[in-house]
């Protein structure tokens, strides 16, 4: 029996707004029958994401490349950090056959952070989308990508293939930058966004949580700076404890506040905000092209 004591406090339960149904309806049960037959790799399901069967009836998911060992220890992430694999050469391939037979309309693809090779992943990245189009000319795309630390002759290879939407997430305001995302910089971030827009990419987007002891003044604020980098397109979600190894949950925000900030950030001139608890980085990502 475990009894409660001051080193093990009372977790506080969700609140009814962060409960989901489980997803159902014929063109889930059709993707989920394919993904599990090929043995496909989708964050929608190894991430257990609370929209996936939202997304997936909308034809839309998100697939993750370069392995599934990050080189950065980001206190939210519950994707492993260590040495990473070599680099599967074949994966843009791959990926772009997963999404033919998923008969994906709009693809969402992520990765970890390779800072262990010299090109950070930018290869595979730009092989990625072009693997894709090939195979799936009429696919639209959005890249969710790392900062690449920086580095420009990285990001212009991802800007060369042109996907219809570039994301890069800020993940949280800048106080928490150095808690949160250990090896990330706020700034650098910021950098990467305005580096993409002003070479031409015509949506770009990011995405922060809420819920690890932000300020409303700071979160306002993070909006702000977006914008002022020509931001399009920012998702405001809940942050929820991987495990009890991460970062724990300070607050649960309440549908009225992630209200809030969706109405200051349509006032601040953003082309898209999607705020709420279950919002994630590729949420109604589809509506983001128009």
């Amino acid at each position: 029996m475990i009894t409660e004591t001051l080193a093990t406090p009372k977790r506080t339960p969700k609140p009814k707004w962060l409960r989901v149904k489980l997803p159902t309806g014929k063109k889930y049960t059709e993707l989920r029958g394919l993904v599990d037959k090929y043995d496909l790799h989708t964050i929608c399901t190894s991430g257990s994401c609370p929209n996936m069967g939202e997304c997936w009836s909308e034809g839309t998911a998100t697939f993750m490349i370069l392995g599934n060992v990050c080189t950065r220890s980001c206190g939210f992430c519950g994707v492993k950090t260590g040495r990473p694999d070599t680099i599967d050469w074949d994966e843009p391939e791959k990926v772009a056959r997963s999404i033919k037979l998923m008969k994906i309309k709009h693809a969402v693809i992520t990765s970890v952070d390779r800072d262990d090779i010299k090109d950070m992943g930018s290869i595979v990245w730009a092989e990625t989308v072009k693997a894709i189009r090939r195979m799936n000319p009429e696919t639209t795309l959005e890249t969710l990508i790392p900062d690449f630390q920086g580095n420009e002759r990285n990001i212009d290879r991802l800007i060369a293939v042109n996907p219809e939407v570039v994301s890069h997430n800020m993940e949280t305001v800048k106080r928490l930058t150095r808690e949160v995302r250990i090896q990330a910089k706020y700034e650098r971030s910021l950098q990467v966004l305005k580096y993409l827009k002003d070479k031409g990419i015509a949506r770009t987007k990011s995405g922060i949580m809420l819920g690890l002891g932000e300020r409303e003044d700071e979160v306002i604020q993070t909006l702000k700076d977006l914008r002022s980098v020509n931001l399009d397109i920012v998702t405001i979600g809940q942050y929820l404890q991987p495990s009890k190894k991460h970062l724990p949950v300070k607050q649960f925000i309440t549908p009225d506040q992630f209200k809030k900030y969706e109405t200051i950030g349509l006032e601040l001139g953003f082309r898209h905000v999607e705020s709420g608890a279950l919002v994630r980085s590729s949420y109604k990502a589809q509506k983001h092209l128009t």
